[in-house]
């Protein structure tokens, strides 16, 4: 006799495994290899041998866009100042530093004028205006050289208030209102990564709150209400998946935001140190000026006391005596004795 066919077997039940679920694993891997510091992700520190090391981005330059991208502690160790804060910072301590620079020359200016004007005053001084002979010769020309010496160190002062004073403080006029351009422009964009990674966290609490949801619903199966039960499965699955795909969503913005900001840190403090490098260079030509014109000023300086010296060379008290004999004699008839 022909067999019954056996009755159908009840559907195997599949381990359904959303999009969200597998996105969430590789999330998790992830993070087995990264850190989150002020919202910024880093690689952890290599945890196997044949994990690649992260490389500088111009090794051996110790430039900036490789050593300033995690924010300075505090003496607490809390997070205070961002990297890119402590470049600035460098950048305007370099411009005070400068302004300081020109403060000096300007009081080494001030000095070289009053030096000028007391020995212009001491060149008409009359003292000793009556010596003669070859010694008030060279004591004529000594007077001469204070006013040719006060010359010297007058445009002395002249250059240097010029070639020197202000090019130091006009370098960079409008410099810190550039600077916090670019300091408005890095903290835009750190805002942005703070509220794109604050966007990962919720999505991430999002997806975790669903896929709890989901899992007790799965292992709440009631076979009173097979039909109602598993309309609610799928919902929280729908759920679920959405969940996910908004984590992903998220994560992706977040990894945007963050290649843009890393992108602008890269570029403004190669910038900064372009800035810094040219502002070393200014100054160190303004100094090396400052020396040139310093060995001028002891060039002419002995050039005024070369015809003293010569002069001095000259003096003859023999002669100064011939000649002051000749202006002043009352006669040269010596005394006699007397005859009886």
């Amino acid at each position: 006799p022909s067999q019954s066919p056996p009755p159908p077997s009840p559907p195997p039940r599949v381990l359904w495994k959303p999009l969200s679920l597998v996105s969430h694993s590789l999330e998790f891997i992830s993070q087995l290899f990264c850190i989150q510091i002020n919202c910024v992700t880093f690689p952890l520190p290599s945890v196997t041998p044949d994990q690649p090391e992260q490389q500088l981005l111009k090794p051996n330059e110790w430039s900036y866009c490789d050593y300033f991208w995690t924010d300075k502690k505090d003496p607490q160790g809390t997070p205070s100042v961002g990297g890119f804060e402590v470049l600035l910072q460098k950048q305007l301590k370099g411009k005070q530093m400068q302004k300081e620079m020109a403060e000096f020359v300007r009081e080494r200016i001030k000095i070289e004028d009053e030096y000028s004007k007391n020995l212009s005053k001491l060149s008409q001084s009359p003292l000793a205006a009556q010596e003669e002979g070859t010694l008030g010769e060279a004591w004529a020309q000594l007077k001469r050289s204070c006013h040719d010496e006060a010359e010297v160190h007058l445009k002395f002062s002249n250059k240097l208030q010029c070639e020197v004073e202000k090019p130091l403080l006009t370098f960079r006029d409008n410099f810190k209102k550039e600077l916090k351009k670019y300091d408005h422009h890095i903290i835009d964009l750190r805002k942005q990564l703070a509220s794109r990674y604050a966007g990962v966290e919720k999505a991430r609490k999002a997806l975790a709150d669903r896929q709890k949801d989901l899992e007790v619903k799965t292992q709440q199966l009631d076979i009173k209400h097979m039909n109602k039960h598993e309309e609610d499965i799928k919902k929280a699955r729908r759920k679920s998946t959405q969940a996910g795909d908004d984590l992903m969503h998220n994560v992706d913005l977040y990894n945007r935001a963050q290649s843009k900001w890393f992108e602008e840190m890269v570029t403004t403090s190669l910038e900064l140190e372009r800035l810094e490098v040219e502002r070393v260079e200014m100054i160190r030509q303004n100094l090396r000026q400052y020396t040139t014109l310093r060995h001028e000023t002891d060039m002419f300086n002995q050039s005024t006391v070369e015809p003293v010296d010569q002069l001095l060379q000259s003096v003859d008290p023999a002669k100064d005596r011939e000649l002051w004999v000749q202006e002043h004699k009352t006669g040269d008839l010596r005394p006699v004795d007397m005859d009886i």
